[in-house]
């Protein structure tokens, strides 16, 4: 993630969540990350985006500030990262606001139906599971709470959020019960590190110069 523009954009979260040009999107995505078709291109896409939303939780639970800027000021480009070519995300700085501490809920709410759009948007371009995609979040959210958990100073507030993200109420009108909780399995986030926690393949073993993750349900061995 970065606050600059990109010196290479590609598109907007406005562009994408329009759905009118989702395959032109994913189509940018699969040359620059060499992926061999458009569904490991939207499971890439939406890995790239989920760094970004575990961010937003971090933001919110240490500083109480959220990122609320226009779709328009939420770009994507192309970047070298590690000696690969890559696409990233470029929200705006001044979209980053105080975020009202005692109002979790509706933090959190905003970031679900801004992720299940997305998700929608994804699946007009590409034959692939939702649940593929909400998983490409959850494991960065997973590794997050592990660390906000751990930290005295930001316990308290990690775990609220955390109660909520896993509420059935929060989720209502996007999933019939809370999706996160269902990854979760009953345990906590420092239970299930190094561990097979996704029920799908991210497909990140197709994408040239990316390994298959720790979380794989294909994982041998």
């Amino acid at each position: 993630m970065y606050s600059e523009r990109p010196v290479h954009p590609l598109f907007t979260m406005a562009d994408l969540l329009a759905g009118e040009r989702t395959e032109a999107i994913l189509h940018a995505v699969q040359t620059i990350s060499g992926s061999p078709n458009k569904t490991v291109a939207a499971s890439y896409l939406m890995r790239r985006y989920g760094m970004f939303t575990g961010m937003q939780l971090v933001q919110y639970v240490l500083y109480d500030e959220f990122w609320n800027g226009r779709p328009d000021e939420f770009r994507f480009g192309a970047a070298d990262e590690y000696g690969n070519r890559t696409v990233s995300t470029y929200p705006a700085i001044s979209g980053w606001v105080e975020a009202d501490p005692e109002q979790p809920r509706a933090a959190v709410r905003k970031l679900l139906e801004e992720i299940d759009q997305v998700i929608g948007s994804l699946r007009k371009g590409a034959p692939i599971s939702a649940n593929v995609l909400w998983e490409n979040v959850f494991g960065f959210w997973l590794w997050h709470f592990h660390v906000m958990l751990d930290d005295p100073s930001s316990e308290e507030q990690a775990r609220t959020v955390l109660e909520l993200v896993k509420s059935d109420d929060v989720w209502a009108g996007i999933h019939d019960v809370c999706r996160f909780r269902l990854y979760l399995n009953g345990r906590d986030p420092s239970q299930l590190l190094n561990t097979t926690v996704r029920t799908t393949c991210c497909l990140s073993k197709d994408v040239p110069g990316l390994m298959q993750c720790g979380f794989c349900p294909l994982k041998k061995g």
